[in-house]
């Protein structure tokens, strides 16, 4: 029987992994007849099928003035405590809302209930649960005790009721073996490992009139080389790693373009990569590429890229990143069949390395060798054929859409007690 999916999150919109991952759940339950609907503080989706419900954002003013305040001390007041319940008991309001709005069956939490960067939505939808009991799936992207920044706090109360809170209407999801095993003996609780996935059962189009206009667009020369760094401007990403091996490659067709906007940790990274590439003799380009919303336009009139054209438009991909949670921008790079430079982040080594993709690694630090294999990547047609073709057949393996349906077959047949997908 077709069931009604409330997904909640702070946001849904945007190329960040939560709304990405989201979006293939949602199509996957929609293919099976069960109708999604969206709750968020910003958000991308149908108005039709969605609340938008600003005080859950988290650069919501009251928010921010929260977490400013509950990150790098360890004493609260009693005004911030307040607060925290004040919005946390509108939260629960707009919950039951939406709910009763959609007539939902299940829930779907999206990183709201594991990363504290809204912790009265956490408290809320902890609260909402409890009260319900209504069936949950929480999507764990990120846990609290992974970011340094949240290592000194003063909501240690707030963190261990509710990121995440134990509750039996609850199933947990992770997307990789370390956040499954740190849940386990942190939380005592089990979880489901669901991977991030792409739709490696149906090749990306053919892109290459648009990847053409883009590179035109963007003043590249036929002959430039395009190096794409297809994250977000966060520094765990890395992106100073990227400037350095376009520096030391001294080759001037090398352009390196960063394909996302700036995260929620403040512009000053951004400024700081614009200054050493400029000092580094580095051609660097923010280009913001997203997934298609109809009718959304560049403020010179222009349509934003894609994701698809900038891939197309790419030679070699960059992921440099210190840290993940998964790593869609390289499951991208197989996807799009492009050959990537990986910096041996710890997910990539427990749960991508030992399936055998082809990669250019990098342990922390550029070395000659590094250099030299991306030279080959980006001159040697046949080799770099070879190495993206077996890539890909390697996502189509084990990332792909048909893992995620059997593992959302398990996660709503434990509710429903049908054979649902």
């Amino acid at each position: 029987m077709p069931c009604n999916i409330g997904f909640v999150s702070t946001r849904f919109a945007g190329t960040d992994g939560v709304s990405l991952e989201s979006a293939k759940w949602a199509q996957i339950l929609w293919d099976h007849q069960h109708v999604s609907y969206w709750y968020a503080g910003k958000l991308d989706r149908d108005p039709a099928v969605s609340m938008l419900v600003p005080e859950a954002y988290f650069y919501d003013r009251d928010n921010v003035w929260i977490n400013e305040r509950a990150f790098g001390t360890r004493r609260r007041t009693p005004e911030m405590t307040k607060k925290i319940y004040q919005i946390a008991d509108h939260l629960k309001g707009t919950l039951y809302d939406f709910v009763d709005a959609f007539a939902i069956d299940i829930l779907i939490v999206e990183n709201a209930l594991c990363l504290p960067m809204h912790i009265p939505l956490g408290v809320a939808l902890s609260h909402f649960i409890a009260e319900t009991e209504i069936p949950t799936i929480a999507h764990h992207h990120d846990f609290y005790w992974e970011r340094a920044r949240f290592s000194v706090n003063a909501v240690g109360d707030f963190l261990a009721m509710a990121f995440p809170p134990s509750l039996e209407s609850i199933q947990h999801v992770t997307i990789n073996t370390f956040a499954q095993d740190n849940l386990s003996w942190r939380e005592g609780a089990s979880s489901i490992l669901v991977p991030n996935v792409l739709d490696f059962e149906n090749p990306p189009p053919d892109e290459q009139a648009a990847s053409l206009a883009f590179r035109e667009r963007i003043g590249l020369d036929p002959d430039d080389i395009v190096i794409l760094q297809p994250t977000r401007v966060v520094p765990r990403k890395g992106i100073e790693h990227s400037i350095s091996m376009v520096a030391q490659l001294k080759d001037p067709r090398c352009k390196l373009v960063v394909s996302h906007e700036s995260g929620d940790e403040g512009p000053e990274y951004h400024h700081a990569l614009t200054e050493l590439a400029e000092a580094s003799g580095v051609d660097l380009r923010f280009v913001h590429a997203h997934v298609p919303v109809s009718g959304e336009l560049r403020t010179n009139g222009l349509p934003n890229p894609t994701l698809g054209e900038v891939y197309a438009a790419a030679d070699l991909i960059t992921y440099p990143s210190l840290y993940e949670g998964f790593g869609n921008a390289l499951l991208e790079a197989f996807y799009y069949r492009k050959p990537v430079v990986v910096n041996r982040y710890s997910i990539f080594i427990s749960d991508i390395e030992p399936k055998g993709f082809k990669v250019i690694t990098m342990d922390g630090f550029l070395t000659r060798g590094v250099l030299d294999q991306v030279r080959r990547a980006i001159t040697d047609e046949p080799y770099r054929q070879e190495m993206v073709d077996y890539n890909y057949e390697l996502g189509k393996a084990f990332f792909s859409y048909s893992v995620l349906r059997r593992k959302l077959r398990s996660l709503v047949t434990n509710f429903t007690g049908l054979d649902e997908l």
